[in-house]
């Protein structure tokens, strides 16, 4: 049998748009399936919009995202209006806010958070039904995955203002569903991805704002072709064989 060869810099521009699509999917089905009338129940998006955001790190008990994790994980917006958003969550009671600029859930934050795991199990669930062994690999793959990005950022001695070291490993405690786990493996792999973007177009010597109005072309190209070698590191632990099969467990559940 011939072996079609996916080296791990091919593979991360291959995953991808599969990732965008899978997690895109996860959370639409959360805010229509009950998401949207959850955070109504607590005050609304001003009340709860960045908590889902960063449910990952502050759904942990003690669980804090700091100041240049949060300006990473917002980069592409602008920082006062994030701050504004943000002053309005600490104003809900739902996040505290303390003066190093440090983010953690407040009780009733947390209780938000709780509900949404839930919601989120109950839509996954049902989004992916039939798809049992797709999930469960997918979940096995993405696991070791992270938890090997987990290890060559502290081995590179990641700068502050990375958005995966501040949400990433996603908090998974007991008995939290497959769909769960797929859904929030998925969203800290795009947060690995958008770190390598970054570092790529700082690179190039461009800000935020710059590469986002970037026509297409062979500047562009070459960009994402250096976000592709710089987000390829944590797929070396899987063989060629296992990200084709990632690649096919993606493109095969419903979204």
């Amino acid at each position: 049998m011939n072996t079609v060869e996916l080296t791990p810099h091919r593979f991360a521009g291959l995953l991808t748009p599969a990732v965008d699509r899978t997690f895109r999917a996860g959370m639409l089905a959360g805010r229509d399936g009950g998401g949207a009338e959850l955070s109504q129940r607590y005050g609304g998006p001003t009340a709860t919009g960045f908590l889902v955001d960063l449910r990952t790190r502050l759904a942990a008990p003690g669980g804090t995202v700091d100041g240049p994790g949060f300006a990473a994980i917002t980069r592409y917006g602008d920082p006062v209006s994030a701050r504004r958003a943000m002053d309005k969550h600490v104003a809900h009671g739902m996040i505290h806010r303390r003066p190093d600029g440090a983010l953690s859930a407040t009780e009733r934050g947390a209780a938000f958070l709780a509900e949404l795991y839930q919601v989120h199990a109950e839509v996954t669930e049902e989004l992916w039904a039939g798809h049992d062994e797709r999930v469960a690999r997918l979940v096995a793959s993405l696991g070791r995955v992270l938890a090997y990005a987990l290890v060559l950022a502290d081995e590179s001695g990641t700068p502050d203002g990375s958005a995966f070291t501040a949400l990433a490993p996603p908090y998974e405690p007991d008995g939290t569903g497959p769909g769960v786990l797929l859904l929030n493996r998925l969203g800290a792999l795009r947060h690995h991805r958008a770190d390598a973007h970054a570092a790529a177009w700082t690179a190039a010597g461009h800000t935020a704002s710059s590469v986002a109005a970037l026509p297409v072309g062979p500047e562009r190209l070459a960009i994402e072709l250096e976000t592709d070698r710089r987000a390829a590191g944590p797929y070396t632990v899987l063989s060629a064989d296992e990200r084709l099969t990632m690649l096919a467990d993606l493109a095969a559940l419903p979204g």
